[in-house]
């Protein structure tokens, strides 16, 4: 299994994962930064009303034929706050 982080609303790959425990820590790494700051500013002129929203894809198979199994919504970070989908631990 691999494991991709997605900002969903931007078609934006935010890394890639050998294990699920590395993609959590990531998770609540951006969690603890501001909306307003890097990597959590969403990159559209709108900015100040949008947010990320991040999602993790499960990949299976191996280097040559890597396909997507799952998608499941992790993180929503904006100006009204975090909002976790998942359990954070």
């Amino acid at each position: 299994m691999k494991w991709i982080l997605e900002d969903e609303l931007h078609a934006e790959r935010n890394g890639e994962f050998d294990n699920f425990d590395d993609l959590l820590a990531e998770l609540r790494r951006r969690a603890e930064i501001p909306w307003d700051q890097e990597p959590n500013r969403a990159p559209c002129q709108s900015w100040r009303t949008c947010k990320r929203r991040y999602e993790f894809i499960e990949m299976s198979g191996d280097e040559s034929s890597w396909r997507e199994f799952r998608r499941t919504l992790a993180l929503e970070i904006s100006a009204s706050g975090v909002q976790w989908h998942i359990a954070p631990q």
